[in-house]
């Protein structure tokens, strides 16, 4: 029995309301946590864009944010925490160390790349990236939320993975 597609005003109102209100569980493990604390401050305030800037713990999050050289020792806490997030999560590598190990990337003891332990989304290039290109990956992100089948992404069973996103 095939399932009826969800009414377009529904979806789009669903997704509205997850796009602007993520909450952000800060994985911070180099100098890239410094510009995402920024980021949460006044002067470039991600609060106006929905984005709730600290979760008090993993269970409470919407979005993990990974800023900093990933180690493969800590690689095993990175996917613990990602697991304890609830679905639907969204995972933004934040910084060149975190997305494919920056300038540490032939160090024996660097993982190279965070999408090797998690899926991620939207990828923020820069070493350290400002806190302006963290604002327009949270843009890309809920772009990209605001155009999900939400029972696809709550089943976790995408039909069509999307493609993660750099800008």
């Amino acid at each position: 029995m095939d399932q009826v597609d969800m009414p377009q005003p529904v979806k789009f109102i669903l997704n509205w309301g997850r796009r602007y209100s993520l909450w952000v569980m800060n994985f911070g493990l180099a100098c890239c946590a410094i510009e995402l604390i920024a980021t949460s401050t006044s002067k470039h305030d991600f609060i106006r864009l929905g984005v709730i800037p600290f979760a008090h713990g993993p269970r409470q999050a919407d979005l993990l944010v990974v800023a900093g050289t990933l180690t493969d020792k800590m690689a095993p806490a990175l996917k613990r925490v990602y697991d304890q997030i609830p679905d639907p999560k969204y995972v933004i590598s934040f910084g060149s160390c975190s997305n494919c190990g920056g300038p540490y990337w032939d160090s024996y003891s660097v993982t190279k790349g965070v999408d090797q332990i998690v899926p991620v989304d939207v990828y923020v290039p820069g070493c350290p990236p400002r806190p302006e290109a963290l604002l327009h990956g949270i843009i890309r992100l809920q772009e990209k939320i605001a155009k999900e089948d939400i029972r696809e992404k709550w089943s976790g069973q995408l039909v069509k993975p999307e493609p993660a996103q750099t800008y």
